[in-house]
């Protein structure tokens, strides 16, 4: 927002200033409910939780359930209606909140959610970006008392201020333009989480296990045994220094390597010891005596690194085959578990004794 109180970027059909609004003079805001005192694992009404709050929806299932009845007694002050938006104000999770769906109705929640029930005159999701701009994350550390469960009272929720298009037409197009980049994110996300969920069986399946000297799985033109090779004959481990023309290296658990200065750790190391950094190439493997996760890491570029690691390099074979088996669950906790010594962050692993673990060595072509 610039000093003429106007988006930088905007739709062009909307010209006017953008206004300051206080929370309280465009909404009602609800609590004072109170924890039912049964619930039912078939009840008919929803019970909703601050654990219930996922990226702006109530998730149904992780709601509890009761038979009372919520019109009256404690229960009827917070009887929930749809669009009304729900906020964390106690607790470790202050500031969470989520828009209230016909789907989760009838329901209804306690006092640890503020139920902010908008007027008209302002649109349901652009209140909802600016519950979880950082303009609500500063005037909640500002606002919230200290100690062990913090939490925000209706009166500062009241008197929270954000900036506002004047023209509900504008509010409504930014909630909805908003609104549907949330939705494909919600869906790569699905797409996302089913292809791990595939990759996780196909690393299952398409490596032979319990003994077995041929995948589950394979390429249909590939039919001969694997190979059982020690993973010290597959790949010999080497030391070379003085690179200093290459480019220092962070290792990044599951992720690889990438430039150390564009790194966002704050890393600091003396440049004039790099001569005594190791050289990796592009697609060698890399290993650190400390173990805090397992698993071997891969160089995505030629390199230099901290001298306390390991480099490995494989004649004859395709790192793309072989990252994928070392960073799986079964290497990590079956093979490489009885030579890592050591408990918590002290773990280390015996190189030796990695090196005599069997790996699978099928044909180049295969792998």
């Amino acid at each position: 927002m610039n000093e003429k109180k106007k988006p930088e970027i905007r739709f062009p059909e909307f010209t006017d200033d953008w206004e300051q609004r206080k929370l309280g003079d465009c909404s009602e805001l609800i609590t004072k409910g109170t924890t039912p005192s049964s619930f039912s694992e078939k009840g008919s009404v929803f019970f909703v939780k601050i654990e219930a709050l996922r990226d702006k929806h109530v998730i149904k299932g992780l709601c509890s359930t009761i038979d009372e009845d919520i019109h009256t007694g404690e229960l009827a002050r917070s009887i929930l209606k749809e669009n009304d938006i729900v906020f964390a104000i106690a607790g470790a999770t202050v500031g969470k909140c989520a828009i209230i769906t016909k789907e989760i109705l009838p329901a209804n929640t306690n006092q640890a959610l503020a139920i902010v029930r908008l007027k008209q005159e302002i649109d349901r999701d652009f209140v909802y970006l600016s519950f979880t701009s950082e303009q609500m994350n500063t005037y909640i550390r500002l606002s919230k008392s200290v100690g062990a469960q913090p939490n925000l009272s209706l009166a500062q929720m009241n008197d929270f201020v954000f900036t506002c298009p004047k023209d509900l037409g504008e509010q409504a197009k930014i909630g909805e333009f908003f609104s549907n980049l949330d939705n494909l994110i919600t869906l790569h996300q699905r797409k996302c989480d089913k292809l791990k969920e595939y990759k996780r069986g196909c690393l299952q399946k398409m490596f032979p296990r319990d003994g077995a000297n041929v995948p589950k799985v394979r390429f249909p033109e590939f039919t001969g045994a694997w190979e059982q090779r020690k993973l010290g004959d597959v790949f010999a481990e080497y030391s070379e220094k003085n690179h200093e023309e290459l480019p220092a290296l962070t290792i990044i658990q599951g992720g690889g390597t990438i430039l150390r200065e564009e790194s966002d750790r704050a890393l600091q190391y003396d440049k004039n010891s790099l001569s005594g950094y190791k050289m990796v190439k592009k697609d060698d493997f890399i290993v650190h005596l400390r173990s805090f996760e397992g698993g071997l890491e891969k160089a995505n570029t030629d390199g230099i690194i901290s001298p306390a690691y390991h480099t490995f390099h494989g004649d004859n074979t395709d790192s793309r085959f072989y990252y994928p088996f070392f960073r799986s669950r079964r290497f990590i906790d079956v093979l490489l578990k009885p030579h890592v010594y050591g408990i918590r962050d002290g773990k280390s692993i015996d190189i030796e004794g990695m090196k005599s673990i069997m790996i699978p060595y099928p044909s180049y072509e295969e792998q």
